[in-house]
């Protein structure tokens, strides 16, 4: 995911609701929502080419979401794995408090800059790999929201898909939220934030939904979490220039 807006409630019928918008190549190879062949007790999107997966959900109520840090600071070492593998990891690992602990130690360094929100129908943990620091944080109860830098910075995008889920209702997040995910407008040169991609590359990207012959929006999806453990995720998908490919809603 490149954007993502979540509500966590503990303690509630509901505690864990998500929308997000995943930005990536057009012609990177991926496999739409589904259960894994390799995995059936996991569902989510798969890359193809690496492997992992930006956001999904495990049978027993762990789900996972990934994005990325986009910061020209972080040294990235050679050969560095694929990020999206984390995401497949929290999900099959037997202690997440053990390798979420272990990851923010010493092993999240061997990664590029990510996010990567982890959350059961009790507990919710943010671990932030920036160039400063490495964080394992839990997030308070609350709307929060996540795009290429640390936890709510306010990117404009981030703002408005945060608003959007905090004043609705739970009759009409998705569609409130929804609303914001599909929009194709460009901040102004005064709110681009500087991640060194290039005056140019940070309009095209400030976008919440990214339109791009090459690069942009493949999925909007929605995740609901409920206190049973059971995960409904819907996956709308796009090609280049936003064209519509197909919507899947699946529950584990």
């Amino acid at each position: 995911m490149c954007l993502l807006a979540f509500a966590w409630q503990p303690d509630t019928a509901m505690p864990l609701r998500l929308a997000g918008n995943r930005d990536e190549r057009h012609d990177r190879p991926t496999q739409a929502l589904h259960y894994w062949k390799d995995n059936p007790s996991v569902l989510g999107g798969r890359d193809l080419e690496a492997g992992g997966s930006w956001l999904a959900a495990a049978r027993g109520g762990r789900v996972a979401a990934l994005t990325n840090v986009r910061d020209p600071t972080i040294l990235t070492p050679a050969n560095a794995p694929s990020r999206g593998e984390l995401v497949a990891k929290a999900l099959d690992c037997d202690d997440i408090d053990d390798w979420l602990g272990e990851l923010a130690e010493h092993r999240a360094q061997r990664y590029a800059g990510f996010n990567l929100l982890v959350a059961t129908p009790r507990r919710i943990w943010h671990l932030h790999r920036g160039n400063e620091h490495v964080a394992l944080t839990n997030p308070s109860p609350g709307v929060h929201g996540l795009s290429n830098a640390n936890l709510n910075t306010p990117w404009p995008k981030l703002k408005a898909v945060r608003e959007a889920l905090a004043t609705s209702t739970l009759n009409s997040w998705r569609q409130a939220t929804g609303q914001v995910l599909n929009d194709h407008y460009q901040a102004p040169d005064s709110q681009l934030p500087d991640t060194g991609v290039g005056l140019i590359l940070e309009r095209q990207l400030s976008a919440a939904f990214i339109l791009g012959e090459t690069y942009g929006t493949r999925a909007t999806t929605w995740l609901t979490l409920d206190r049973q453990g059971q995960a409904t995720i819907t996956e709308k998908r796009f090609g280049p220039w936003g064209r519509f490919e197909g919507e899947t809603t699946l529950d584990i």
